[in-house]
């Protein structure tokens, strides 16, 4: 399923979507409202609240608590951008200043609190025990990841396996808690509910490789931020790890004093990006995205045949070819 085939068939439940995000995420507090605004409505893809529409719609659900319910996961990923962005001292978000370059790191945090706080709170007015326990494992799992991430700056002793465990905390589990959480406000079956868990934490697993390889290979315009970030700060992902493992002599050592140097340039990034590629770092991330993309399709095939499931494989189809 090409780009513009996905769109147009998804483009009525993100508009469904759109909206409820619009009726739902107000503060008393008007600061809170802008900063709110400026995170949620700038252009995100949607898809964690999407994912979790089609995931309930598959076994025929399609009550409006569903995509009030959805908004939860759109609520979480903007306040980890929230806060994300302060930890990474970020300049750009979504294509235009990040929030806590116009109102500061102190009130970006607190809106940031504040969304999370919204996410719960919508999810105690559901009343659904199961879906508040995922989530809040999910939210847990997610403030490990981070905080992992952040011990393993600069780390060029990380493994491939160390990686994949931050990755999985950091990015997988909340997609694959919006796939479990469609299944469970739709009644599936026990085998249903972790084959669409299974489906998304595949999924986000690849989708934060090919995102962490577009921080090496994309294009800062369509990115939505500067391209090189994660080499800047000293992330040790994928791509680099791969290379390190590979890597000999000279150009091994280039690449431990290019990611550890204090001042990066941009002829040292991509410096360093040469060095990967030559090394076949880019390569083998590209097909270890592949294989976890496989992994999730493969996870569909036991699920009922409706247009949802074949939007759910074009969806995993779509993180491997996607440029932003």
């Amino acid at each position: 399923m090409d780009k513009e085939t996905l769109l147009k068939a998804v483009s009525p439940e993100l508009t469904r979507i759109e909206g409820e995000m619009q009726a739902n995420f107000a503060s008393y507090v008007p600061f809170i409202n802008e900063v709110s605004q400026y995170i949620l409505f700038a252009g995100g893809k949607r898809l964690r609240p999407l994912l979790m529409v089609l995931a309930a719609k598959l076994f025929g659900c399609s009550k409006p608590e569903v995509y009030r319910v959805s908004v939860v996961f759109e609520y979480l990923h903007a306040a980890t951008l929230l806060h994300d962005d302060v930890v990474d001292e970020a300049h750009m978000r979504r294509g235009r200043a990040a929030a806590r370059k116009v109102w500061g790191n102190q009130a970006v945090i607190l809106v940031g609190d504040f969304l999370y706080s919204k996410a719960i709170r919508i999810l105690v007015e559901h009343g659904d025990l199961r879906m508040l326990e995922a989530v809040s494992e999910t939210t847990v799992l997610m403030s490990e990841g981070e905080v992992l991430q952040l011990l393993n700056t600069d780390n060029i002793s990380a493994t491939e396996a160390e990686y994949m465990e931050v990755i999985r905390r950091k990015t997988a589990v909340l997609i694959a808690a919006a796939c479990e959480c469609g299944a469970l406000i739709a009644g599936a079956s026990d085998e249903a509910v972790a084959a669409l868990k299974g489906y998304g934490l595949n999924l986000g697993l690849a989708f934060q490789i090919v995102d962490d390889l577009l921080d090496y290979l994309g294009a800062t315009g369509e990115m939505g931020k500067e391209i090189g970030n994660d080499f800047k700060e000293g992330k040790v992902t994928l791509p680099l790890i791969l290379a390190l493992e590979a890597a000999q002599g000279p150009d091994r050592e280039r690449l431990i004093e290019l990611i550890k140097s204090e001042e990066t340039s941009r002829e040292a990034f991509y410096e360093a990006v040469s060095l990967i590629k030559r090394y076949r770092g880019f390569e083998r991330t590209r097909q270890r995205a592949e294989d976890l993309v496989s992994r999730a399709k493969a996870h569909l095939a036991p699920l009922p045949e409706t247009p949802e499931k074949n939007i759910l494989s074009g969806i995993a189809g779509y993180v491997l070819s996607r440029r932003h």
